[in-house]
């Protein structure tokens, strides 16, 4: 099975280490990415650089993306020289986060062209992409879920949300709001702890030995916001697209988000202070400028 061509479009953050793993695990690999900074690493390692997402899907059968935005991923499927026009494909596994919406007209689109499309967003971040231990969603006709299971389970394990295009993604937006929250409403009782007085690394530890503990008392605030580097690794703007997908989609849904809303205006506050491209745990950062204290520890 690992002596089978795959294609990779989007090889950055996520997708080098994701490629990466497919060709320890035996699989050649055909990528494409706009930035050879992305792509020379991956070619060291023995993957063929294409020249464009359709020659990607010129060469492979099966070809998998990984990218940042609902609109990227659009182009790159069905754009002109999106891998829709390539002559070779079958299936199209989307890992990017785009929500339900996208990933219903980019399923419609490939099928008019006999592609199947797989919605596979993935949990864990780069972390989890380099150890091969990410939660990958997955939603799709189930005999192509049986043929890509092989391929998927080299990046963590798997959850089989269904048949119908975006419910993967909707799994993925629901916990991702939820880490967002968890960010949120732990960076604003930490603030107030430590304007009150208390040592910001005993009072952690207290939430994570009590009923409070949560991802980012557990993980964000002692990697990345204590040690005063705000380096986790996922974006405020990839953070405040995939709350605002969620936002929507919910409301679409008639489902109403008072909490949600919160989150989603917390994560334009940090965009707006420190830009789309700061690490979402910037998050403290506001709370620690309105509070006029340093979480630290």
């Amino acid at each position: 099975m690992a002596s089978q061509l795959l294609g990779f479009v989007g090889v950055g953050r996520m997708g080098g280490p994701m490629v990466s793993r497919l060709i320890a695990a035996g699989y050649p690999v055909v990528i494409f990415d706009t930035q050879k900074a992305a792509t020379d690493p991956l070619v060291a390692l023995g993957a063929t650089l294409a020249a464009s997402p359709r020659d990607v899907a010129d060469q492979a059968e099966i070809v998998l993306v990984s990218l940042p935005t609902p609109d990227i991923v659009k182009a790159v499927a069905l754009g002109p020289d999106g891998v829709a026009a390539g002559a070779k494909v079958r299936v199209m596994i989307d890992l990017s986060t785009t929500g339900p919406g996208a990933a219903t007209i980019v399923a419609a689109g490939l099928a008019e062209k006999n592609i199947v499309a797989v919605d596979s967003p993935v949990s864990g971040g780069i972390k989890g992409a380099v150890a091969g231990t990410l939660a990958v969603m997955v939603s799709c006709p189930p005999a192509t879920y049986e043929e890509v299971t092989p391929i998927l389970q080299t990046f963590g394990k798997l959850f089989y949300t269904g048949e119908k295009p975006g419910l993967a993604q909707t799994a993925k937006l629901a916990n991702n709001l939820m880490a967002a929250a968890a960010l949120v409403i732990t960076s604003e009782a930490m603030a107030m702890g430590v304007k009150a007085g208390l040592d910001a690394r005993v009072l952690i530890d207290i939430i994570n030995v009590s009923s409070g503990r949560n991802s980012a008392s557990q993980d964000k605030f002692p990697r990345a916001i204590l040690p005063g580097t705000f380096d986790f690794g996922f974006t405020t703007g990839l953070s405040y697209k995939d709350v605002r997908l969620c936002i929507d989609e919910a409301e679409a849904l008639g489902v109403p988000m008072v909490v949600g809303a919160a989150v989603r205006q917390m994560l334009a506050v940090t965009q707006a202070k420190f830009g789309a491209s700061s690490d979402f745990t910037s998050i403290a950062k506001v709370l620690e400028e309105w509070a006029g204290v340093e979480i630290r520890g």
